[in-house]
């Protein structure tokens, strides 16, 4: 079986036994551009737990190292328009910000709600890791959607979006 079939049946096991299954989440990440959504670069699995959120990822298709994680305003992974030309995932509008906070601070700051930890690809361009967000809990995540960038991110507003790059991956929590 490959790695990636193993993580996913020993999370999948860990939360039955842990009694935690039954208020999981799967969203699929599917690859975007100024086109849509595109192919299918995997799941990542959303529970709670006593500590905030946990959002095991089991993705491909990245570039090695790190990429910014977020949490975006709306439901929706469809290119949009700026400036006359058609962005990847625009439609997904900004970072998810119900306090109106309008400053990154990352997962443990009080800025904004949607900075969630970075993600590392290794050399294969997968993605395979658990990562926790403190400050929410699954009724935050309705109706939002997932987004990875290209590039890490440094919490902070400078330079713009704390230098996360573009968006590359996208799904949406229903």
């Amino acid at each position: 079986m490959k790695p990636r079939g193993m993580a996913v049946i020993a999370t999948a096991l860990f939360l039955l036994l842990s009694g935690c299954a039954k208020h999981s989440v799967t969203v699929k990440m599917h690859k975007v551009s100024d086109t849509g959504e595109g192919a299918d670069m995997g799941d990542i699995i959303i529970t709670p737990t006593k500590k905030g959120v946990q959002f095991q990822v089991d993705l491909k298709g990245f570039t090695p190292g790190e990429h910014g994680f977020h949490i975006h305003q709306n439901p929706s992974c469809a290119a949009g328009e700026k400036e006359g030309k058609l962005v990847a995932a625009l439609a997904a509008d900004g970072h998810f910000d119900p306090h109106h906070t309008k400053k990154h601070a990352g997962p443990y700051g009080n800025g904004h709600l949607g900075d969630l930890p970075r993600l590392i690809a290794n050399d294969k361009g997968e993605i395979h890791m658990a990562v926790i967000a403190p400050r929410l809990t699954m009724k935050d995540l309705k109706g939002h959607s997932l987004m990875i960038h290209m590039g890490g991110d440094n919490y902070t507003d400078t330079p713009p979006m704390g230098g996360g790059g573009a968006r590359v991956s996208c799904g949406v929590m229903n």
